[in-house]
């Protein structure tokens, strides 16, 4: 029996870095020969990059209240709307006026819930999350420095 090696693999060794930018934001540095690199240590609270730490995390923040407010909103009245059909048959197909149920006025009502869902998502995107993103990209602009870095 003879042995066949394997074929070369179609991906890049584990060391070798993409043939992409990762992070576009970032300047592209050229590597250093192998003889000359040396490790960069940073001061604690020191950063290399633009907004790696403090920004990025009340971004983060920022953006996880907005999913939760828009999600609590929508989920939250289709949840209470789910309740009440199995727990309280009775008042669902009570009527509110002359023919229509309650039940049915409820479903109806989540349309506009709905949207009110997605205007507090806007509002919040707005007003919280699209400042600090457009804050993190000023500072990560190729040329400009954070003002803590001097």
């Amino acid at each position: 029996m003879s042995y066949d090696p394997p074929p070369p693999s179609p991906y890049p060794p584990p060391d070798s870095s993409p043939g992409y930018d990762t992070c576009p934001w970032v300047p592209r540095q050229e590597p250093e020969p192998a003889g000359r690199r040396r490790r960069h240590h940073t001061a604690p609270g020191h950063h290399t990059v633009p907004g790696q730490h403090g920004d990025l995390r009340m971004l983060r923040g920022a953006y996880r209240r907005q999913r939760r407010v828009a999600t609590l909103t929508a989920l939250g009245y289709f949840v209470l709307f789910l309740i009440l059909s199995a727990f309280a048959p009775s008042f669902m197909t009570g009527t509110v006026t002359d023919g229509l149920p309650t039940g049915l006025l409820l479903a109806l009502v989540q349309v506009p819930v709905t949207w009110l869902a997605v205007a507090l998502y806007e509002r919040t995107a707005r007003r919280r999350v699209d400042p600090i993103a457009d804050r993190i990209r000023r500072q990560a602009a190729p040329g400009t420095e954070r003002e803590g870095a001097r």
